[in-house]
């Protein structure tokens, strides 16, 4: 069955080994999620629990917010996400989930939003070649053919072409657990991880453990 836990990005940092091997790591802060909702395959056609995280201003959320959290006796949340797969007879609405369901050594997959780095030319973001860039060449940086041909007179669906480079949802997988420290709600896993600082997260057992 699938665990999981939503936290927010603080930054990375680096820890020392018995051995004095340093291990660099990213800071994931993970407040108690509250269970918001259960969904079974009866009702809903798949298994999942709803997970939010971090409270909202009362003022700051809409009537439909306030009472969906209100049904788990929470406050309404600015991150929520699904859980699928997860063991539903082990959750109750309403539960909190804290970040001691995981353990030192444990892979994780972290999702995340990537950083936007705005408009972007085809060759910076899809990384094709470039034409010669001697005198008289009248192709340098551009996309090059599009593949228009007699029969569909458009251009084709998914051609990579220039535009909006990054902030898209990545998922790093197999990313060991270093550290989990339940006192202060905080996951140190080892690498990088998406997104900016203060950026949300969701942290999940790994499919390939």
């Amino acid at each position: 069955m699938t665990k999981g836990i939503l936290g927010k990005k603080l930054g990375m940092t680096q820890v020392f080994t018995a051995e004095g091997n340093v291990i660099p790591v990213t800071v994931i802060l993970a407040e108690p999620n509250v269970v918001l909702q259960k969904k079974d395959q009866e009702n809903d056609g798949y298994e999942a629990i709803q997970l939010g995280a971090f409270d909202k201003k009362a003022k700051r959320a809409i009537k439909p917010e306030i009472g969906h959290a209100k049904k788990a006796g929470a406050e309404p949340k600015r991150y929520i996400k699904e859980i699928r797969d997860a063991d539903l007879a082990a959750f109750e609405v309403g539960q909190e989930v804290k970040v001691d369901i995981f353990e030192e050594g444990q892979f994780v997959d972290v999702t995340g939003i990537s950083k936007g780095k705005g408009f972007a030319g085809s060759i910076k973001r899809h990384g094709m070649s470039r034409g010669p860039m001697s005198h008289g060449s009248n192709y340098h940086r551009g996309s090059g053919s599009l593949a228009i041909t007699r029969t569909a007179n458009r251009v084709p669906k998914g051609k990579k072409l220039p535009g909006h480079m990054g902030n898209e949802t990545v998922t790093i997988q197999r990313l060991p657990i270093v550290r989990v420290d339940a006192e202060r709600n905080v996951l140190l896993v080892k690498g990088s991880i998406p997104g900016p600082k203060n950026s949300y997260v969701t942290v999940k057992l790994s499919v390939k453990a």
